[in-house]
């Protein structure tokens, strides 16, 4: 049974200017493989005024009474972008229907710009059953009305009966992008256990401004963990972090640089002392792990498999973003987990064998 549909009212017109237009400008697109194809390659053909392309995309319910009075609608129309949502279909005697959710952006000759919404009917008739001349998938209603709200928001959820798509995560989207463009080729494909990489751990943290009144609303920001590689016996990992303001920045880490010293210069000897001499910043953390009840990073970068040397870090969450607050080292391939502190939340060193220079 054919899904109630979005009900075809009336298409819209724009105003005329007399400035010249650039139609040619505009990309040319004439896709007719599916029900998003064809509504983008109709904006194409009003883009660049090929008015008798963009008629041909309908079917037998034409968008205006004839022809001329299509082109005149678009008097005013200098070229139009377009957005589309999540596309439903369904089945009914030899045809296939689509539910396709739309926003336009109308730029006007003098510049202007006005956004409109609605959803467009699309339909397939099954190829096999068909005779000559053939019907490629065709508009078979349509309808946009004027909206306010910005071109990015102003789609419908959904066309048609049944639930709406569930709405888009943009931080995730923005996290997942900016992951794939620096990441994409360098990081494993797959999960240590064989399983493709799939989407990151994600984390919400809430919290106020430092220095913020006490009636004020706190912010949100979400953090995002994804897998990078697995070696022996280390797992790496980047973060993104997102707000509403800067949008997503991937997390830098501070690290002690450390000058150890042996005894006898032998990394098997006794550890004489251990000197911070600078700091570094990392892109990825080895071992870690976010922990919600502390909002805490905590990494574990073991020098060996046994895991009795290794270097840990522990970065806070406040006011917004992480900070070190401790580090400790086990610098002593002695069989045993003995870490020391090297930096405290006050970045003081701690212990008469550690020094910092």
């Amino acid at each position: 049974m054919r899904r109630a549909l979005f009900a075809a009212t009336a298409f819209f017109s724009l105003a005329a200017t007399s400035q010249p237009v650039l139609a040619a400008d505009a990309p040319y697109i004439d896709d007719r493989s599916n029900a998003e194809a064809v509504i983008r390659s109709l904006y194409s053909a009003i883009s660049r005024h090929e008015f008798a392309r963009a008629w041909d995309y309908f079917g037998d319910t034409k968008p205006a009474k004839d022809f001329n009075s299509f082109v005149k609608g678009y008097d005013g129309t200098d070229t139009v972008e377009v957005k589309t949502g999540g596309v439903s279909e369904d089945g009914a005697a030899g045809s296939i229907y689509y539910s396709v959710p739309v926003a336009i952006r109308a730029t006007a000759k003098d510049g202007s710009e006005n956004v409109f919404a609605g959803c467009y009917t699309l339909r397939q008739i099954n190829a096999s059953i068909q005779e000559p001349p053939f019907r490629a998938i065709f508009i078979d209603k349509g309808a946009l009305k004027p909206s306010k709200a910005d071109f990015e928001d102003a789609g419908p959820a959904s066309c048609g009966e049944g639930p709406p798509p569930p709405k888009k995560d943009a931080a995730l989207e923005q996290a997942n992008k900016a992951f794939a463009a620096t990441y994409g080729d360098q990081c494993d494909k797959d999960m240590p256990g064989g399983d493709p990489r799939g989407e990151p751990d994600a984390y919400s943290l809430r919290y106020k401004d430092a220095g913020a009144a006490e009636n004020e609303p706190e912010r949100e920001t979400r953090l995002f963990r994804f897998f990078c590689s697995m070696a022996a016996y280390n797992e790496s990992a980047v973060y993104y972090i997102y707000d509403d303001v800067s949008g997503v920045r991937q997390l830098q880490f501070a690290s002690p640089e450390l000058d150890i010293r042996y005894e006898n210069n032998n990394s098997e000897g006794k550890v004489e002392g251990i000197n911070i001499i600078g700091f570094q910043t990392d892109d990825q953390l080895v071992n870690s792990e976010y922990d919600e009840a502390t909002k805490t990073i905590s990494s574990l970068n073991k020098w060996r498999g046994v895991g009795d040397a290794s270097s840990a870090g522990t970065y806070l969450f406040r006011h917004g973003n992480f900070s070190l607050v401790q580090y400790e080292v086990d610098a002593s391939y002695d069989g045993e987990i003995n870490p020391q502190t090297v930096l405290d939340y006050n970045t003081r060193p701690k212990g008469p064998s550690i020094t910092s220079s």
